[in-house]
């Protein structure tokens, strides 16, 4: 059974006609109890209003509500902007009865352009008399731009004998990029903890998830990922076996919304997985990795079907590690393509362009030089991307 709540939370999603169309477009996340709270936003210098007041409100560890909207990312809107951001937590915290201190705001959509706060202020009261344990969908939906799917994912697992709910919703189709956060996503659960460890174990979660997809190389001015804790399980994530237990689950929820990030990015049609192992480190790897999945000319090729490892030999030469081309070894799922450096001929690219076909699959490159490994989640670059981003503020 799909798991679409969280004990103790509640949230709602609400059409405000910020978007064009009677979409949701506003969203609101609710703890019932006192939550703990942490982040990881954007590495963009350039940050969105709803990202600056965030920083500084969550110094606190405390949270008990998030509101968002959709279609305008309040990002370069000056001081009005920051004002008008400040509005939202304020007109929230005053409908659900809590203080001002304990709401937080995000916000996805066009840069530049000033926040509609007259139909924000109206859509405030219906969004929150929408609140519902089950609201958690309508949240989903109400986050998304371009995404065509909502991204939702719950998990209950036991710590210590006691079963722990997790749930983590999220929004991204363009500008993923590893570079945190890269989207926004909204993680819920019921054990109790500090907010060093929420923040320790967000990190960690975020660093193995969202911080290895791509889809076209560019970082958000909005990326920002929220973990709340309101303890209502009883569980308590105190000792070094309850941490690891709770980072798994955290680990699961995160790998598994990047996944659906990028499966559903813009006009993609192939999600790949670049694996590159051999390396002298860990950093290396994970360096050569970024630089394959982010290549434009290997997104066309995967697009285009072309089994053309020529493309992958060269972004790999220009990540700045240090390789031996004579050594490298490719596959494409089981398939060897390239061994030692050299192609293996017309059978082998035959099979090759054959895995090419399938919708998802994966490209190994084996360095031969150490026990270094890391891999990215990547996609193909399609015509639909170019028409989707041409278009995007019409």
């Amino acid at each position: 059974m799909k798991l679409t709540a969280c004990p103790g939370f509640k949230a709602a999603g609400f059409a405000a006609g910020i978007k064009n169309k009677k979409q949701l477009d506003m969203g609101l996340i609710y703890s019932e109890y006192p939550a703990t709270v942490a982040g990881v936003f954007t590495g963009n210098l350039v940050k969105a209003a709803p990202v600056l007041l965030d920083q500084e409100k969550i110094k606190s560890g405390e949270c008990r509500a998030l509101i968002v909207n959709s279609g305008n990312a309040n990002c370069c809107t000056g001081e009005k902007g920051m004002f008008d951001a400040k509005n939202m937590c304020a007109q929230t915290a005053t409908a659900l009865g809590i203080p001002d201190n304990l709401v937080l705001v995000a916000a996805t959509g066009v840069i530049g352009q000033p926040l509609p706060m007259g139909k924000i202020s109206t859509a405030i009261p219906g969004l929150v008399d929408s609140l519902s344990d089950q609201g958690f969908t309508d949240l989903a939906n109400s986050i998304m731009t371009t995404d065509t799917t909502p991204k939702i994912l719950g998990i209950q697992s036991p710590i210590d004998g006691k079963p722990v709910h997790v749930l983590g919703v999220a929004k991204g189709s363009g500008m993923i990029h590893p570079n945190m956060a890269t989207l926004l996503c909204f993680i819920c659960t019921d054990v109790a903890a500090d907010p060093k460890t929420l923040k320790k174990v967000l990190t960690c979660a975020v660093d193995s998830s969202f911080n290895r997809i791509t889809v076209d190389g560019d970082t958000s001015t909005n990326d920002t990922a929220l973990l709340m804790a309101n303890g209502f399980s009883g569980m308590r994530i105190d000792t070094p076996k309850k941490e690891k237990a709770f980072q798994k689950i955290l680990d699961e929820i995160c790998l598994k919304l990047a996944w659906m990030l990028v499966k559903d990015g813009e006009g993609v049609t192939k999600v790949v997985k670049i694996s590159v192992k051999g390396a002298k480190s860990d950093h290396d790897a994970r360096k050569i990795a970024n630089t394959i999945a982010q290549s434009n000319l290997v997104k066309t090729a995967f697009f285009g079907e072309d089994a053309n490892w020529g493309r992958i030999m060269a972004a790999a030469g220009r990540a700045g590690i240090d390789l031996i081309p004579e050594k490298i070894d490719i596959y494409f799922d089981s398939i060897q393509m390239v061994k030692s450096g050299t192609g293996c001929g017309s059978k082998a690219e035959a099979l090759a362009t054959a895995v090419l076909k399938k919708s998802e699959f994966e490209v190994i490159l084996d360095l031969n030089k150490g026990s270094g490994q890391a891999s990215v989640l990547t996609c193909d670059f399609s015509i639909d991307y170019v028409k989707i981003n041409a278009d995007y503020r019409s």
